[in-house]
């Protein structure tokens, strides 16, 4: 039987910090299983900390001090591997970079904008920089490039499972120049040709629908409930309440039933960036 896969420690902070934790546990002969013994959490969740996939609990890191005798290392530590998790996003996203990477299946559906985990580098930018005052560029490059490495979770071709639903305004009101437009909308039609996205456009005239106020990404996973993510320009509001829960899976089916079918809206998306191309907006 193989032995667990090697972690490049020089990755990122996260991977460091989860490498020396791996190498002081198996150093002590303990078992993931058996470390984690008397704490709140499970052999499967300080995997995820040792790969530099999930963060560390404070009370999980002062569980792992005192078993080991680290004197402190991993508690004192885990506030910057916090940081530096979420380098390059608003502090209330924190919860839905941990999740994605855990989710069995992702259902997102954003009105007014591609969603980030299907943005093209210069999308990425035109968007950011819209937001910063007075057209004031810092951190932007640390912002796009971050959002950039969400994307690979789409590397994987087995998880999650990514249904995004997009209104019809999205291929018909370009916010980048033809040509960076027909690259956005060709790289989700690329991503749903391999079958790691099923997109669906929901058509200009579809009417009123449940999530017309708001966007919302919902994701469940094979060893949690379910949660919803909102957000707003300079917010985010992450929902793990099951009636609340259960009120926007309700209403993204809803919205699913009248959005166009898997293979008509890729047809779409490609025929819109193929205008694109030829400099044409798409009518």
């Amino acid at each position: 039987m193989p032995g667990p896969k090697d972690i490049d420690g020089s990755a990122s902070l996260p991977t460091f910090y989860g490498k020396e934790l791996r190498w002081k546990r198996e150093q002590a002969g303990l078992t993931q299983q058996k470390l984690v013994d008397g704490s709140f959490y499970g052999a499967s969740h300080l995997s995820e900390i040792e790969r530099g996939e999930r963060r560390m609990p404070l009370d999980l890191a002062r569980h792992v001090d005192q078993v080991l005798c680290t004197d402190g290392f991993f508690a004192r530590r885990c506030e910057d591997v916090r940081k530096a998790r979420r380098s390059g996003h608003a502090d209330y996203f924190e919860k839905v970079l941990e999740a994605e990477k855990r989710a069995e299946t992702i259902e997102e559906w954003c009105p007014t904008l591609i969603p980030g985990l299907l943005q093209t580098e210069s999308y990425a930018r035109a968007v950011l920089e819209s937001t910063q005052v007075l057209g004031f560029s810092d951190g932007v490059d640390i912002k796009v490039d971050a959002r950039l490495a969400r994307a690979s979770l789409f590397e994987d071709d087995e998880t999650p499972l990514y249904w995004v639903i997009l209104h019809e305004s999205l291929l018909r009101q370009p916010i980048l120049r033809p040509q960076e437009m027909a690259e956005q909308l060709a790289h989700i039609a690329q991503l749903g040709k391999r079958h790691r996205v099923i997109p669906q456009i929901l058509p200009w005239n579809a009417g009123a629908h449940p999530l017309v106020l708001s966007s919302a990404t919902i994701m469940t996973f094979a060893d949690a409930p379910p949660m919803v993510y909102t957000e707003a320009t300079y917010s985010g509001d992450t929902i793990d309440d099951p009636g609340t829960v259960q009120k926007y899976r309700r209403s993204y089916d809803l919205l699913r039933a009248v959005a166009l079918s898997p293979k008509a809206s890729l047809a779409m998306i490609e025929t819109a960036a193929e205008g694109y191309r030829n400099d044409k907006r798409p009518g």
